[in-house]
């Protein structure tokens, strides 16, 4: 296989020079396929390009009905696996050889370095993706095949191009917890734990696929703890790699990434100096963390290493949510806000629940219950944040095993002045003597108070009863943040494997729709994912295993290809996204047209907006919420399935109205409001939101940047003062123009207006 073969058999690859032809044809795979056999399934993760040598595939889609539906046919020189590439999404389709077949298959690296920057084949593939679009959406039965929102099954995978062996590193303030996740053969995983660290009794202990190896250690500190680590991993007999080259990427557990950091980071220079300068944040942590981290990098050179910071699933959490009642000079100078914990923890299971349900991640409003010796709840609506019981320092919230959760700040300053206790004093008791083992004087296990409750101990039984009505207010507010529930979720050691806390956390909100069956709670193992409400119950409430380190591995190769991207990607250096303001507007059904505006009304043009086929009319309506109105709100046209109205932040407090920050046509759960038109009016009970930040392209724009549809990037807009926007959401549609869109108020406080430039900064999630 050579480049002129290449060249002047598949269109895709016209105009390439040969010496880029020939390094796609050397690092790419060559399968062959008999008639009949499959080549791709439905639902497989996808890593690479297929283009078809020789031979013709048929491609298919199964129907709700089970019955196959054919899509069409790829003859020689066609390519497929675009759109998943493209999207991040598994296969859509199952491909079968209908003669013999040989297909090369460029892996993703190649794909982006290689494929991307030719602008000619950039346009090509975005083409075969809309022409290929257009055919099956033009036919409603292959479409909802096609569009199934039931293939979640690989939301947890490890997914990598090839094989991997990734290690996972927690270092904590007396431990070293470390996981070896081997993506080829994942019998071969490894966890293992150093325990006592800088104390008499320090002890190690791994599980790998051959043996349990268990060994006393000499006192000592952390350096001396990462190197009997390494002993274990690289031992002769017991050992579970060769050598230290064997590693292919290390993730590590860092707990506090401030505001800085919102998802996980490759580490560099830079990033450790960053690491450094957030110490103060947990000084007992991050510290440990670092100091880890440069051991790893002399351990492992050419390994690349990743940043997995706990606080960064709550980088989404609304300023109303994460600011305390502090002068807020205190925010802004000295950083003090809420920022959560347990992140790894939540994402985990928040993905794991619609795994169990079958649903879409965004599709879910989930209240998870992390109840171990540190807990915490997060109110989780449609994947991101928007509230969790830790704060500025993981004491805040629940009460936990040695830390006392909420406090009121008057009883430090009335112990300071009764007591004469120190700042470091009440660390040691708020952190260490409180909760669980302070309330109850017998232990911060959980099962030791519930054995000693159970033999009559009154305080045992307080220090039970405490916890779970903090965690059953807490869930009650969750599910408030939230305006209503789709799941409930315990895990961790108490949320796992305590029926009776369980039990007892969700008494008395059957209100809210969440109830027991009293015999699946008894009965779960909690080792094993599990429903726990009864069936056809309006709350799914499940249990569900935690497995933080297996995040932390996902999150890690995911960072890694996300660096690649934006590496690769000249366009995200290079090309700017137009940026326009959104004002208010309000999207209406023709239902609701004719009950405003009069029978068989229909929308009137005014002006095309940049999205072709998207206009503002001449209508305009009233907005009217619980505290006020909005006068002369601009319809947008054409109509659509359901009635939407998009609102500024300082518009929420005019109208009384508090709506969820959502992408477009997501409206399950949002709040209502009334409008008023000429001859009528309607009243909504939802379908207002604040849009959330997103830009508009094509699949070629995504291509050239080498984005995704449904990824969430940040942006930087240069100028007097630099601005970086985080949070923003790539919708690709080959109907789509490139543009950023930002509210009003966003667009104020930043001193933007239409016709400002950003740049692709870097990828915070795909």
């Amino acid at each position: 296989m050579n480049g002129d073969f290449l060249r002047s058999r598949v269109p895709l690859f016209e105009g390439f020079e040969e010496a880029r032809l020939n390094e796609i044809a050397v690092g790419s795979r060559i399968e062959s396929f008999a008639p009949g056999e499959a080549v791709t399934y439905a639902g497989e993760v996808v890593h690479s390009l297929g283009v078809v040598l020789e031979g013709e595939l048929s491609a298919s889609v199964t129907g709700d009905d089970g019955s196959p539906r054919a899509l069409g046919h790829l003859g020689a020189g066609e390519t497929f696996g675009e759109m998943a590439l493209m999207s991040g999404e598994a296969a859509l389709a199952d491909l079968t050889a209908t003669t013999s077949v040989k297909v090369m298959e460029v892996p993703l690296g190649l794909f982006q370095s290689h494929v991307m920057a030719e602008p000619r084949a950039v346009q090509h593939i975005s083409r075969t993706i809309g022409e290929r679009f257009r055919m099956v959406m033009s036919d409603p039965a292959k479409a909802a095949a096609v569009m199934r929102k039931d293939d979640v099954d690989g939301l947890l995978a490890l997914k990598g191009e090839r094989p991997q062996r990734i290690l996972v590193l927690n270092c904590g303030s007396s431990s070293l917890k470390w996981s070896l996740f081997d993506t080829g053969q994942p019998g071969n995983d490894v966890q293992g734990h150093i325990e006592r660290i800088g104390d008499n009794g320090t002890r190690l202990v791994q599980h790998g696929p051959r043996c349990e190896v268990t060994r006393n250690l000499p006192k000592g500190g952390h350096v001396e703890a990462f190197s009997a680590m390494m002993e274990a991993l690289l031992d002769r007999g017991t050992g579970v790699i060769p050598e230290a080259a064997a590693i292919d990427v290390i993730g590590h557990r860092v707990v506090h990434g401030g505001e800085k950091f919102t998802g996980a980071v490759v580490i560099d220079e830079g990033v450790l100096a960053a690491l450094d300068a957030l110490a103060p944040l947990a000084p007992l942590h991050n510290p440990r963390n670092t100091a880890c981290i440069r051991e790893s990098l002399r351990a492992f050179p050419t390994a690349p290493q990743v940043a997995v910071f706990d606080t960064a699933f709550h980088s989404t959490l609304p300023p109303h949510a994460y600011l305390y009642g502090l002068p807020y000079d205190y925010y802004k100078t000295k950083g003090i806000r809420r920022f959560g914990f347990h992140g790894s923890s939540h994402g985990h299971v928040a993905l794991a629940a619609a795994q169990y349900l079958k649903r879409r991640p965004r599709e879910l409003k989930i209240v998870s219950c992390h109840l171990g010796n540190g807990a915490s709840l997060c109110a989780i609506d449609h994947g991101r944040s928007i509230d969790t019981t830790m704060g500025f320092t993981p004491c805040e919230g629940l009460i936990m095993g040695t830390r006392c959760g909420d406090l009121d700040p008057g009883v430090a300053a009335y112990l300071e002045r009764t007591d004469g206790i120190t700042a470091g004093q009440l660390d040691e008791v708020l952190n260490r003597k409180s909760g669980l083992l302070g309330i109850s004087g017998v232990s911060s296990d959980m099962r030791e108070i519930e054995a000693a409750a159970e033999a009559g101990d009154a305080r045992a039984l307080i220090a039970f009863k405490t916890f779970c009505y903090r965690v059953r207010k807490s869930i009650g507010a969750a599910v408030a943040a939230l305006g209503g529930i789709d799941a409930l979720v315990f895990t961790a050691g108490i949320g796992q494997g305590s029926a009776g806390v369980r039990g007892a956390a969700v008494q008395g909100l059957q209100c809210m729709g969440i109830q027991l069956d009293e015999e699946l709670n008894r009965s779960v193992n909690g080792k094993e994912s599990s429903r726990i409400s009864p069936d056809g119950s309006q709350v799914a409430v499940l249990v569900l295993p935690t497995d933080e380190e297996r995040m932390i591995a996902r999150e890690t190769l995911r960072a890694i290809e996300r660096d690649h991207l934006v590496r690769v990607s000249e366009a995200c250096r290079t090309q700017p996204v137009p940026i326009e303001v959104s004002a208010h507007h309000i999207h209406l059904t023709q239902e609701h047209v004719e009950s405003l505006f009069g029978p068989g009304h229909q929308l009137t043009w005014h002006a095309d907006l940049s999205q072709p086929g998207q206009y503002a009319c001449k209508e305009q309506l009233a907005i009217v919420g619980p505290k006020g109105r909005i006068d002369r709100v601009r319809v947008l046209g054409p109509v659509r399935k359901a009635t939407q109205v998009e609102i500024a932040m300082t518009e929420q407090f005019k109208l009384g109205i508090h709506p969820p920050i959502r992408e477009s046509g997501d409206i399950k759960g949002s709040p209502g409001c009334t409008l008023e038109g000429p001859v009528g009016s309607v009243t909504l009970e939802r379908g207002v939101i604040c849009a959330m930040r997103h830009i508009h392209m094509t699949p070629a724009d995504a291509l050239r940047y080498g984005l995704r549809d449904k990824a969430t990037v940040r942006i930087r807009v240069a100028g007097d003062r630099e601005v970086i926007f985080g949070d923003v959401r790539i919708r690709v549609d080959p109907n789509f123009a490139l543009a950023m869109h930002i509210d009003t108020d966003e667009a104020n406080a930043a001193n933007l207006g239409n016709g400002a430039q950003g740049f692709i900064d870097g990828i915070q999630d795909d």
